[in-house]
């Protein structure tokens, strides 16, 4: 999988480099009346392309990160119920003090 991701990654940007050496001219960019913009075209398109990618990969991890708090303290509040019901369960069936006034006495 991994190497499927990063084969993925190296078409992008053997496709971009490509793209930067057949646009090399200048293009205008009109922001509002009276504000033009001149940039070349790649750096148009890869602007355009980390605006949209920067922030969703940004919540993608946030995303990530607060899932796996998430979980590890559901694994957490799980393993203490498992170990209190087994604790619990090993214990004397009597209901019985083990350390009861007689034994106190002895030590």
């Amino acid at each position: 999988m991994r190497a499927l991701k990063s084969g993925f990654w190296v078409l992008i940007v053997v496709a971009l480099f490509a793209f930067t050496y057949a646009n090399p001219e200048p293009v205008a960019v009109h922001i509002w009346p009276g504000l033009i913009w001149e940039t070349k075209a790649p750096a148009l398109v890869i602007g355009s392309l980390l605006i949209g990618f920067v922030p969703t990969s940004l919540m993608l991890r946030a995303t990530r990160w607060r899932m796996a708090r998430r979980i590890a303290t559901l694994e957490a509040t799980l393993t203490a119920q498992a170990h209190a019901l087994t604790h619990s369960a090993s214990g004397p069936s009597t209901g019985a003090d083990p350390f009861d006034s007689k034994d106190k006495a002895d030590l």
